[in-house]
């Protein structure tokens, strides 16, 4: 039997999710992201290698503002989805699961270094 005065909350900008869930969350849709980027360069890969008049399209290709753009966020979803698999290998390890709280340092821990290397990378790309 089914309680039927269970609060439903469908509204999801009052929901508050903890840092691991977001964490997680982050992990899985940079694991697509990537999937999608690596997909669309292994197709630009093909074609800049089929002939010379084919690479100079793809060098064209390339230099667009919107394509830059796009290679940046690729390497900033693998740059996280890296840095919250190694956080997910370590837990795995059975470090820092013991408690809540060392699951939200972790996360925490994980997030800082991401946005450490990301802004790394962007210095590296823009440069």
């Amino acid at each position: 039997m089914v309680d039927k005065k269970r609060p439903v909350n469908l509204d999801f900008g009052t929901i508050k999710l903890p840092i691991t869930a977001y964490v997680s969350i982050l992990h899985r849709v940079s694991g697509v992201v990537t999937l999608f980027a690596l997909a669309i360069l292994l197709w630009l890969l093909d074609q800049s290698l089929a002939s010379e008049q084919s690479f100079e399209a793809a060098s064209n290709i390339l230099s667009y503002p919107l394509a830059q753009f796009l290679i940046w966020g690729s390497l900033v979803a693998l740059t996280y989805h890296t840095v919250a698999g190694i956080r997910h290998l370590v837990m795995d390890l059975g470090i820092g699961e013991e408690s809540f709280n060392s699951g939200r340092i972790s996360a925490w821990v994980a997030v800082v270094i991401a946005v450490v290397l990301i802004a790394a990378l962007t210095g590296w790309v823009i440069l």
